[in-house]
């Protein structure tokens, strides 16, 4: 594994930040080493932004949307720079596959395969700048003879994405974002910037105008500067709940928009009348996926009492097959986690489940054959009630947690006590069965007999798992404000 440090970092200016479309040196001389997750190694650094950095970011978009032409543009015309971003996007996906393994513990092939779904994303969007009604006649009810409603830009956007999904996470910011006619400052992880330096060089290459675009890297400190500055209309993030918590707290004070994707602790209901070694076996493969790093896992399986214990040796057996190791080999089913403080956060999780009383039926620990790194273990817990801090918490990390019902009410309800609300499965045969008890889960999408999250329609969640939608019609609707306007006779220019 220490041959791919050798590769040449596709990236051509990490000690730089893309700001009013230019390249443009850091204030200060501080970096940030981005560590390769299955070596411990330093793969690359970049710089570090402190507060005069993203001051001047926020000052660049601000002008841009103020001044520049770019909110002044037909949505036809933004919709053209959309579609070269997603054949820009489409050229870089190997570069983004090498870089994103070592960054987040991806496999290669699955990055591959993810990034197929970003260049469409910036595709709908342009689509979007010719179907969606950004200027509609309404009838006045109170005076007036015409009225309009306008879908006008919500300005400046503070766009902040986490280090598990970037590249996607970016592309349902920035799309709707840009065909809304906004200016954005994009915050890249710490952990990932690759990604968002990436889009700064494609953002470059098909000649966006200046200061709609800003790029810059920093942590957790500094990047409250950008949720605190008034300049800022919007700030949308994707994190935890309790970073959710702080920004939606700081946007208050100012009356500043916000959408959020937070957190999540999903639950798939098992029904009497599915398949156990079925739902085990899907439900283990997707887990594996990030390692499972991403906030819609399923990672609560709630099962009917007589079959949890066939659940959990089901899910055993497929974890057992698991081959942890190196992301970019062929033969691994499982990368590492992202970072030394998520593996230590997971590793806390294994022992209080055994504190809990849980039954440790698979994993628990790191892999006996990998010496360096950031792995571990598959992991499944059966017999764990749900009010227990593994069944009630965000892991964010490969831990499944089998949970007994009595019967099909008892699953609904046990599901719903949660204090997220973001992805949800039932698997059944029956599809009529699975529309009703999907019916009665709080929570922001229910798949069937899979994890369906689908950002092409619309991913976000009820209670804490979020403000918003991002995806779809709603994710663009997010960047925009309504103006009502209420006219005397309708005006020659409209053609409506």
């Amino acid at each position: 594994m220490d041959a791919q440090n050798t590769m040449t970092v596709p990236i051509d200016r990490l000690d730089k930040f893309y700001i009013g479309g230019r390249w443009v040196d850091p204030t200060s001389s501080d970096t940030i080493d981005v560590i390769d997750s299955s070596t411990e190694q330093v793969f690359f650094s970049v710089a570090e932004a402190r507060n005069a950095d993203i001051a001047r970011a926020v000052g660049a978009a601000r002008t841009a949307f103020d001044e520049g032409p770019w909110a002044r543009l037909t949505h036809a015309q933004r919709a053209e720079y959309l579609g070269a971003i997603s054949a820009a996007v489409r050229d870089r996906t190997e570069d983004v596959a090498q870089i994103w393994p070592r960054e987040s513990g991806i496999l290669v092939g699955a990055a591959r395969s993810a990034m197929v779904e970003v260049p469409q994303a910036y595709s709908y969007y342009a689509d979007l700048g010719e179907s969606f009604p950004f200027e509609e006649p309404v009838r006045p009810t109170g005076g007036g003879d015409f009225g309009l409603i306008r879908r006008e830009p919500v300005g400046v956007v503070g766009a902040i994405v986490p280090w598990n999904v970037p590249m996607t996470l970016i592309a349902y910011k920035l799309a709707p974002a840009l065909l809304a006619g906004c200016t954005v400052v994009l915050k890249a992880s710490p952990e990932a910037p690759g990604a968002a330096l990436i889009m700064a060089e494609i953002a470059e290459q098909v000649g966006l105008p200046d200061g709609v675009l800003n790029v810059v890297t920093a942590d957790r400190e500094v990047s409250e500067t950008l949720v605190r500055d008034p300049r800022v209309d919007k700030v949308a993030f994707t994190g935890s709940t309790a970073a959710g918590k702080a920004i939606a707290g700081i946007m208050a004070e100012r009356i500043g928009r916000c959408s959020l994707e937070l957190g999540g602790k999903s639950a798939a209901i098992v029904l009497d009348d599915a398949d156990i070694a079925g739902a085990a076996e899907v439900l283990a493969e997707a887990e594996c996926f990030l390692t499972g790093q991403i906030c819609g896992s399923l990672t609560r399986i709630i099962v009917p009492r007589r079959h949890h214990d066939a659940m959990v040796e089901s899910l055993a057996a497929a974890f057992a097959q698991v081959t942890v190791g190196d992301p970019f080999d062929a033969n691994v089913q499982m990368g590492p986690l992202a970072t030394e403080r998520q593996r230590q956060r997971v590793e806390g999780y294994f022992k209080i489940g055994v504190g809990e009383g849980a039954t440790l039926a698979a994993g628990g620990g790191r892999p006996n054959d990998v010496e360096r790194g950031w792995f571990v273990e598959p992991t499944v817990f059966g017999n764990v009630d749900n009010s227990w801090r593994i069944a009630q918490e965000e892991i964010f990390g490969p831990v499944l947690t089998v949970i007994p019902a009595k019967d099909e009410q008892d699953a609904i309800r046990i599901a719903n006590d949660s204090i997220y609300g973001l992805n949800a499965s039932v698997f059944t045969p029956d599809a009529d069965r699975a529309r009703v008890v999907g019916k009665q889960l709080r929570s922001g999408t229910v798949g069937h007999n899979n994890n369906r999250a689908d950002f092409g329609i619309g991913f976000g969640g009820f209670k804490q798992s979020g403000i918003g939608r991002e995806g779809g019609v709603a994710g663009l609707q997010a960047y925009l404000e309504n103006k009502t306007m209420i006219f005397d006779e309708k005006p020659t220019g409209f053609g409506g």
